[in-house]
């Protein structure tokens, strides 16, 4: 019997010749429809798969179960990153490894975590490679992360010199009379206005805060013409730049969408505008500039001899007008809802005020620098509220070099260290050591009270991250506390810790104190939950906040 002969009469050949004519008689279409449908699951299932049957360097650390390929976790992570990384401690412990848009991520957890990444060497862990991509279509050209690190470290020195306790006491009338005007003239206070003591009105906490926040970051550190050009065409400008200050920013540097048009013309616009500022002031240098940032910046010059040329100045401005007003109006609101949800917190805050500005008439007197210093429950506050709402939860490094991660982080696995691979990333986030409840007695509680004992955590924490009469370190802007051994890192720390922390709590401070004077406050609903969907860390709606005047204003 010939080979075809014995293949017709075989019943499996006649089933398989049966499914081949069905098939040929399938549209193309539904074809492309069906693999359309499979592929994508097919590609789920093996990536699945892959990663319980792939090999795995003894060296590398836990990697984060994902379905989706190339997106990996992102999903979790960007939705509720303090849940995600909580349950990855519990199941890895505090370092592992997860994948964010194709992204190899590795996160180091806990204060030592912080440490490994915030504390070591720039060389290893690379700030630049991991937000240039974010920060120089927003700031500009030659600034902050858009020239090499010893050049960012001399630029941070500029900034520190007009940062100076000169500048300071002249700062806190500023914003104490640029609060007053706000209350007096914003619409949203038209029942404060109205002088009416019984009279319930609202505002949103953000909003109301972001705007307190521009006025008095223009007043004091931008100067007078930046002040004086606060307008609709200035916010516009504001508001179009800020656009590019998104999670789709940081993971895309450049798309062709119009939000990413007008950020780049926003950027243009503004550098002309201070450039322009910078011009006049050359051509009549007698004008009263003497406590603004640009004054002092126009004043400073590289090692090699070089000035700022007008361009840098104009970026650094611009990174100090963002970056600012992003972590300041933040902290600020959400103080200002817990204030409202707790009145008896609020009601020591005004009796703090009465205490130490009272007048024979039940006026208050103004504040000056030194007073801010000596206010032990405003600092509570502000305090507490950095601890449970950092601006930032996220804190990225690029690694440059096969990094060894130490065993006091994470305990080697039985094969050996655990090595964190060149040209992935890594990652801290202090908030998890900030609320972690095995250091913080009801650490996701805000409770200011906390910081009154002496002998606390929370005093103990405090003393290291700002380590008075420790040892200083010089990154090149001057001795500063690492602060990267602390379970409490509201402004980072290591060589990029934000300079601009002293500045933040006189602002912050001033805004509140002089905010408390004047209002009572109440929240209709409870303090709103964490919006992660943004850099920086705000509230959630509803974020209302309801204010009567105080009967002594």
């Amino acid at each position: 019997m010939s080979y075809a002969a014995l293949n017709s009469s075989n019943p499996l050949s006649d089933v398989w010749s049966g499914y081949l004519a069905q098939a040929q008689q399938v549209p193309s279409s539904r074809w492309l429809i069906l693999a359309l449908i499979n592929t994508p699951i097919l590609a789920v299932l093996f990536n699945a798969l892959w990663q319980k049957i792939a090999p795995r360097k003894a060296s590398d650390p836990p990697v984060v179960f994902h379905w989706l390929p190339i997106i990996g976790s992102a999903i979790w992570y960007g939705n509720d990153p303090i849940n995600f990384f909580q349950t990855c401690q519990e199941r890895y412990g505090n370092v592992f490894t997860f994948i964010l848009l194709g992204r190899k991520v590795t996160v180091a957890l806990s204060a030592k975590g912080s440490n490994f990444v915030l504390g070591g060497k720039s060389t290893a862990f690379n700030a630049e490679g991991a937000y240039k991509h974010l920060t120089t279509p927003v700031f500009g050209k030659d600034v902050v992360y858009d020239v090499p690190n010893e050049v960012f470290m001399q630029q941070k020195k500029f900034v520190k010199f007009g940062l100076s306790t000169e500048n300071f006491r002249a700062y806190v009338g500023m914003v104490e009379d640029e609060v007053e005007e706000f209350l007096k003239t914003d619409v949203r206070f038209r029942t404060y206005q109205q002088n009416d003591i019984n009279e319930w009105g609202s505002f949103d906490a953000i909003a109301a805060m972001a705007e307190i926040t521009i006025l008095t970051a223009s007043r004091t550190l931008q100067g007078k013409e930046v002040r004086d050009n606060i307008d609709k065409s200035f916010s516009q400008l504001y508001t179009d730049l800020d656009g590019g200050f998104t999670p789709l920013n940081f993971l895309f540097a450049n798309l062709p969408i119009e939000s990413y048009r007008k950020r780049d013309k926003a950027q243009k616009k503004m550098s002309d505008f201070y450039v322009d500022i910078i011009t006049k002031r050359k051509q009549n240098p007698d004008g009263d500039h003497q406590h603004d940032m640009i004054a002092s910046l126009l004043d400073q010059t590289y090692r090699g001899g070089d000035k700022l040329r007008d361009h840098e100045v104009a970026h650094i401005m611009i990174a100090l007008l963002m970056a600012g007003q992003h972590t300041s109006s933040a902290t600020l609101a959400w103080t200002m809802l817990h204030l409202a949800s707790r009145q008896d917190v609020a009601d020591a805050l005004y009796e703090e005020q009465v205490k130490y500005f009272g007048n024979p008439d039940g006026s208050l007197r103004p504040m000056s620098y030194e007073d801010l210093r000596h206010l032990p429950v405003l600092d509570s506050c502000v305090r507490e509220t950095l601890r449970v709402h950092p601006p930032i939860h996220s804190i990225m490094r690029q690694v440059r070099e096969d990094v060894v991660v130490p065993a006091s982080l994470a305990a080697p696995s039985k094969d050996g260290v655990y090595v964190v691979p060149k040209d992935t990333y890594v990652l801290a986030s202090p908030l998890i050591s900030q609320v972690d409840p095995r250091i913080w007695k009801d650490g996701d509680k805000w409770e200011p009270a906390r910081w009154s004992d002496e002998d606390g955590i929370a005093a103990q924490a405090l003393k290291s991250y700002v380590d008075e009469n420790g040892e200083k370190i010089d990154y090149g802007f001057g001795a500063v506390s690492k602060g990267t051994d602390s379970p409490y890192q509201p402004f980072g720390a290591g060589k990029h810790r934000c300079i601009g922390e002293q500045f933040a709590y006189l602002q912050i401070g001033t805004i509140i104190a002089t905010l408390i004077r004047r209002i009572e406050l109440r929240l209709p609903n409870p303090v709103p939950d964490h919006n992660y969907h943004t850099l920086i860390m705000m509230p959630k709606d509803p974020k209302s906040i309801h204010y009567r005047r105080r009967k002594f204003d």
